[in-house]
This record gives structure tokens, sequence and C-alpha cells, in this order.
């Protein structure tokens, strides 16, 4: 079933989105947090990196959602 949206993308397909932004947003959110209390500089800095990996994740996501719009 449509949603109406314009994209082709069912119910369905924006409530597996939508799940998958909450994901990424703690999984970015998990990341930040270690990068923060690590003390070392190689995992401070692998811990941010996964941190705006996860973040450019949920930008593509946003992106595509209001592309539907």
């Amino acid at each position: 079933m449509q949603n109406g949206c314009g994209c082709g993308l069912t119910s369905k397909d924006l409530t597996v989105l939508e799940d998958q932004l909450t994901h990424v947003a703690m999984s970015c959110r998990v990341a930040q947090n270690y990068a923060n209390q690590f003390q070392d500089a190689q995992l401070k800095n692998m811990a941010a990196q996964v941190a705006q990996h996860h973040r450019q994740q949920y930008d593509a996501l946003c992106a595509l959602l209001n592309g539907c719009q």
C-alpha cells in the first residue's frame, strides 16, 4: 500500500526507515560518547570517525526521506 508520498515507499518501508534512523542516531551518540571518554588518542580518533560515519548515514537517510515529501 502506497502512503501518498510520491516516492514509491510504502508505510512499512517508512516504518523500517524510521527504525533505522533511530538505530543510526543511537550508534552515533554511543560512538561520540566513547570518543569523549577515551584518553588514548588513537581510540578517541577511531570512535570519532565511527560517530562521523553514523552521522553521515543518518544525514543520507534524512535526505532520502526529505526527497519523498
